[in-house]
């Protein structure tokens, strides 16, 4: 299980550029600073992932999201749970940077419910990009076996903890419209 010690040591990961791997509700994430675009360029070739999809980033917290949210941080329905984790689609800010929106102009967010996960987002002080750990068409790891078998040394920190209870990578809605665009 995640220690004090392994959260320090994948904050000072994060803040050198450095991109982990860490348990989420449903499946382990690969991660970085949103505003490291070494980092996200790394995540992206490792999974062979698209740019202009964009990319989720995880809080522990709304006010993580200043600046980069462009609604008032109580007006955000970052409603979500273990079993069933919902990332919603918000207006972005001008200070979101195009690695991280893709061809979109809003950003995708979630409160994230995982102990570990928050504990990162605590840890770092920040934002998390938060992506699965797959290769994409495959489907994400949701063990560190898993992990180590598709990623090897690509991955600079792999933080220990177990999945939570979802059954997947979350669900995704536009907060604007309420159409869920990928289902849980």
């Amino acid at each position: 299980m995640a220690t004090f010690q392994s959260m320090r040591y994948a904050a000072r990961v994060l803040r050198r550029g450095g991109v982990i791997a860490y348990p989420t509700e449903g499946v382990f994430g690969l991660g970085c600073l949103p505003d490291e675009a070494g980092a996200v360029a790394r995540i992206l070739a490792m999974k062979k992932r698209d740019p202009a999809m964009g990319l989720v980033l995880i809080v522990s917290s709304p006010e993580q999201l200043a600046g980069l949210a462009d609604l008032p941080l109580n007006q955000l329905p970052l409603e979500s749970t273990s079993e069933k984790p919902v990332t919603w689609i918000v207006p972005a800010t001008d200070a979101v940077p195009r690695w991280i929106r893709g061809s979109h102009p809003g950003i995708a967010v979630r409160l994230t419910t995982h102990p570990v996960a928050r504990a990162l987002c605590e840890a770092a002080g920040s934002a998390l990009v938060s992506t699965s750990a797959n290769v994409s068409g495959r489907p994400p790891a949701t063990s560190p076996f898993v992990l180590r078998r598709q990623f090897g040394a690509l991955v600079d920190y792999v933080v220990p903890g177990r999945c939570g209870p979802a059954k997947g990578a979350s669900e995704i809605r536009d907060l604007a419209t309420g159409k869920v665009l990928r289902p849980a």
